[in-house]
């Protein structure tokens, strides 16, 4: 590729710490997927000394605009100290509505141009990874790895570029130009790290040979497991915390609980694109529905303990998402509540394999059924510690951050498994 390795120094130890440059579309102190996953896998990083630069914008996710104090937003083109050490290296954003596609992959664009001159200052780094789904910031990381000469590494925490064609952003046999710059960068990384195997397997079988799986996760410690919901309630309460996007079709929620009545009531939190019309359909079904904007912390666990079941979905029709687990998936299993998943593929192996829950098809009917089923016999609701456990073995950030430190380490520095074996 091109790069220059770390000096003789970093050769001869190969358990030195090195310095990571992240590049990502959403960074603390936003509440978002990428922000969740690289909090956890920072602190994890520094505390084992390593340097981590993160370049992202000034935080105005999800709305499209600055809602926090500019100390805690930050300022374009300045540094901030992250919570754990980190350096954050703020870049400008466009303001914009933050349900419209378009604009918010206009503003993606616009931050991951600013992302060049940010990413060449300070020290150079070991090497630099860039998170996606923001597709131009994959474009930046490539860009600076050229520049900096060090390796690249892609992380793909959707299905990409499969998702474009199933979302039917491309259209016909003719590959779009969203395609070719997301398969360009793939091949040319240095490294491609997934969070499912089953995209890791579909990259493989395409010819890429440097993937890896690290899957999304949660700190386990911060979540608590409940006790299991009441055995006798007047009311069944379904819940789901989430995108309210296209890609979950949460029609069907709503349409179950129009079938069901009264003695059901479905709670949705969160935001996205979908959400107006979600809405709309709810109060033109008048369905059981209750809507609450995105919430954190203790909210969010008061909200798990009403709840009888907790939804996980993905719409059904689009073959990328046989590959694609909901990041939610590992809180609701850790928490110990009964899952309602809509999923298929991966997803399904991994609520059937902890005992989490009930698979079901993605229609109203089957939904409706589950939950009558459910609400006549409710000893089926304790889940018990088996969803947790299965996240503890598999799922929690402590340990999925050594696997990807010494993932790193092994492509910065090819002598690194072998010293250590050597030497353990």
């Amino acid at each position: 590729m091109g790069y220059s390795l770390p000096g003789k120094k970093a050769a001869e130890n190969p358990a030195l710490p090195m310095r990571l440059m992240l590049l990502t579309h959403s960074y603390w102190p936003e509440h978002s997927p990428p922000q969740r996953r690289w909090m956890s896998l920072t602190r994890e990083f520094r505390r084992a000394g390593w340097d981590v630069d993160v370049v992202a914008p000034v935080a105005h996710y999800p709305n499209g605009r600055r809602n926090l104090p500019r100390r805690e937003a930050g300022i374009a083109f300045s540094h901030q100290r992250g919570p754990h050490g980190e350096t954050i290296r703020r870049v400008p954003y466009l303001r914009h509505l933050g349900t419209s596609s378009l604009a918010r992959f206009i503003d993606q664009l616009f931050s991951a141009v600013m992302s060049v001159p940010a990413g060449l200052g300070g020290k150079k780094p070991d090497a630099i990874l860039a998170t996606a789904p923001s597709l131009p910031t994959l474009a930046t990381g490539y860009i600076l790895s050229k520049f900096r000469r060090v390796p690249f590494i892609v992380e793909m925490r959707d299905a990409w570029p499969d998702l474009a064609r199933d979302a039917r952003m491309v259209q016909g046999s003719v590959k779009s130009l969203v395609e070719r710059v997301v398969e360009y960068v793939q091949q040319r990384a240095d490294l491609v790290v997934t969070v499912t195997e089953g995209f890791a397997d579909t990259l493989r079988d395409r010819g890429l040979k440097n993937v890896v799986t690290v899957s999304n996760g949660l700190d386990l410690n911060s979540i608590p497991l409940l006790e299991p919901p009441a055995t006798h309630r007047d009311t069944f309460h379904a819940l789901y915390l989430g995108n309210h996007g296209k890609s979950q079709r949460l029609d069907i929620l709503i349409r179950a609980s129009a079938l069901l009545g009264d003695a059901f009531h479905l709670t949705l939190v969160g935001h996205g694109t979908s959400r107006p019309q979600l809405v709309k359909l709810a109060r033109e079904l008048n369905a059981p529905v209750t809507f609450f904007p995105s919430l954190q912390g203790p909210e969010v666990v008061e909200k798990y303990r009403a709840a009888d079941t907790c939804i996980v979905s993905l719409r059904d029709d689009w073959k990328s998402f046989e590959t694609t687990v909901p990041s939610k998936t590992y809180e609701v299993l850790a928490i110990g509540r009964h899952v309602t998943a809509i999923v298929r593929g991966e997803a399904e192996r991994i609520i059937l394999e902890a005992g989490g829950g009930d698979v079901v098809p993605a229609n109203p009917e089957a939904v409706a059924q589950l939950w009558r089923e459910l609400a006549a016999d409710r000893s089926r609701l304790a889940s018990g510690a088996s969803g947790r456990e299965w996240v503890r073995d598999n799922a929690d950030y402590a340990q999925l951050a050594v696997k990807y430190m010494e993932t790193i380490s092994a492509l910065v520095r090819p002598g690194y498994i072998r010293d250590r074996e050597h030497t353990s």
